[in-house]
């Protein structure tokens, strides 16, 4: 297997990170280290037509920006197109001509390679013809291949031999291949493909070495490879191990000393930043055929802790992930099922009462005394969110919790608290029903759309799933006289879910006219007072 060739696509995968805004100085040390390293051909980024947004270099890679570029002779240097990009009102060979202005005799770029959808490929089939006659050598991507039938395979790979194509590739989008995936798919492939094959791995279950390296086995002679696996989501195979690999079985020295260099100062400190590589959510994405973009997603927003991307990954997996949309993750965040219902009338034990809400933030345990002194002496009603613990548990006479994940988390500790629990239980799913069964049970429905509160006997409609939004409807619905919020402290400065906490009672005081009051610190846009002045 000496001829196997080895392909780099750093500044192409992993621009999703940082918007393909890689410096020319980092740029020149990546290309002597993959010299260095034996890499063959350096996928230097994508070429977009659209332009919406910041994008740094490596999402255009135009001929001009690589000509500013000293790129070692022993490199060959591709560029990657989405074949959606072709399939537009702009018209098939109008965007061709406005990707590649120049022939290869020209420019830079040898080796172009297509990423496309089953539904998409033999639609761009086409540019193969319009790209090698201007020059180019042209490979295909075809991905998300492991949830395809072999006949699906087979169809495609019969219409690839029809037309000048040097390698085709099949892509683990998901990552939820295992080695044994990847030879079946090699094997289904060679029934009509006799040209070289490509793998490209994702490394959501770990396995993104382990399928590469059993698809050169098999006969796969481009393997792909990033540097720490930089790219969308869990990452790739990782250049620095592939190219430890590809010594052996190529029989070709290697260097390894500038590519661990180039690890140390600029890729280590990138992945601290970014935090790309697998981990247990990516794990599931990979097992349950869900895209790793939803986690992603998620884990670079603050509004969505553990439960919530938990939640998300088990709604995909029963509803549908294979395709990222943003309107399917907000609806993932929606967790309750039916028409909004509920046993338990509010007002039966709020009306014409204070209550006192309990956050989960420093404030309440810093100013325990004075809290406990005016719950004793004024007598509200104190309502703690799930299991927040910041004053004498006496004094706390309902505990209030929505979240599937969270309440699944909390089960054992809420059958060990006095409280009873408010939850809107018939809507849960009915393993939480049944966990709660030997729990007081306040059953209070939710329905959750955007922008909206409204208030009724056994149920109530929120903006959220939170339990903060859920809290302050129990107690619009029960007819207290105010609410009293101790322990919203705020998070740090930037924190997006200041916004959203701000938001959503904003939100609430658009729909009723209840006072919140906050009687601890808080950096909400709330009315304040001190609870040493209600002593």
């Amino acid at each position: 297997m000496s001829n196997c060739i080895l392909l780099d696509c750093t500044f192409r995968d992993g621009g999703y990170y940082n918007s393909w805004d890689f410096s020319p100085e980092l740029i020149e040390e990546y290309l002597l280290a993959m010299k260095a390293a034996q890499v063959d051909i350096v996928e230097l980024g994508f070429r977009f037509i659209g332009n919406n947004g910041f994008k740094g270099p490596c999402a255009y890679t135009t001929d001009n920006f690589l000509r500013s570029l000293s790129i070692p002779s022993e490199l060959t240097v591709a560029v990657m197109v989405n074949g959606g990009d072709l399939l537009t009102d702009l018209g098939f060979e109008e965007s061709l001509q406005q990707l590649f202005p120049e022939t290869a005799e020209t420019t830079p770029v040898e080796l172009v390679r297509f990423a496309c959808h089953f539904h998409e490929f033999e639609r761009v089939l086409p540019a193969v013809g319009w790209l090698t006659e201007r020059g180019y050598r042209v490979g295909f991507n075809l991905m998300q291949i492991a949830e395809r039938s072999r006949e699906d395979v087979l169809h495609l790979a019969r219409e690839a031999k029809e037309w000048p194509i040097e390698v085709l590739y099949f892509a683990d989008s998901m990552g939820s291949m295992t080695p044994d995936d990847a030879a079946k798919i090699i094997g289904w492939l060679r029934e009509e493909w006799d040209g070289p094959i490509g793998i490209h791995t994702h490394d959501n279950m770990g396995l993104a070495l382990a399928n590469t390296l059993r698809a050169q086995k098999e006969g796969a002679t481009w393997l792909d490879a990033t540097v720490t696996g930089m790219g969308r989501g869990p990452g790739n195979a990782r250049t620095e191990e592939l190219v430890i690999e590809a010594e052996d079985f190529r029989q070709r020295k290697a260097s390894f000393v500038p590519l661990m260099t180039l690890i140390r100062k600029h890729f280590g400190p990138m992945k601290e930043k970014y935090g790309w590589g697998t981990n247990p959510y990516y794990y599931l994405t990979g097992k349950y055929g869900i895209h790793p973009t939803y986690v992603q997603e998620m884990l670079g927003d603050a509004r969505y802790n553990e439960e919530d991307i938990l939640a998300v990954i088990d709604y995909l997996r029963v509803n549908g992930g294979k395709k990222f949309s943003r309107l399917s993750l907000g609806s993932a965040r929606n967790f309750y099922s039916g028409q909004p219902a509920g046993s338990w009338a509010p007002a039966s034990e709020l009306e014409g009462r204070d209550v006192l809400l309990l956050g989960t933030g420093p404030g309440v345990e810093r100013h325990r005394a004075a809290l406990e002194a005016m719950i004793e002496r004024e007598k509200p009603i104190v309502v703690a969110l799930n299991t927040q613990a910041g004053i004498a548990s006496d004094l706390i006479d309902l505990r209030v919790a929505c979240h599937p994940v969270r309440l699944l988390a909390d089960c054992e500790a809420h059958l060990q608290l006095p409280q009873p629990l408010v939850v809107p239980l018939s809507m849960m799913p009915e393993s939480l029903k049944e966990a709660l069964s030997k729990k007081e049970v306040r059953d209070f429905g939710i329905s959750v759309e955007p922008s909206k509160f409204s208030f009724h006997e056994t149920h109530c409609v929120t903006p959220a799933s939170l339990v903060l939004s859920y809290a302050l409807a129990i107690a619009a619905s029960g007819k207290t006289n105010r609410i009293m919020l101790a322990g919203f402290d705020g998070y740090p400065a930037g924190d997006p879910r200041n916004d959203e906490t701000a938001e959503i009672f904003k939100l609430f005081q658009d729909h009723c006219d209840l006072e919140l009051l906050a009687v601890t610190q808080s950096k909400h846009p709330l009315k304040a007072a001190s609870i040493y002045g209600l002593i």
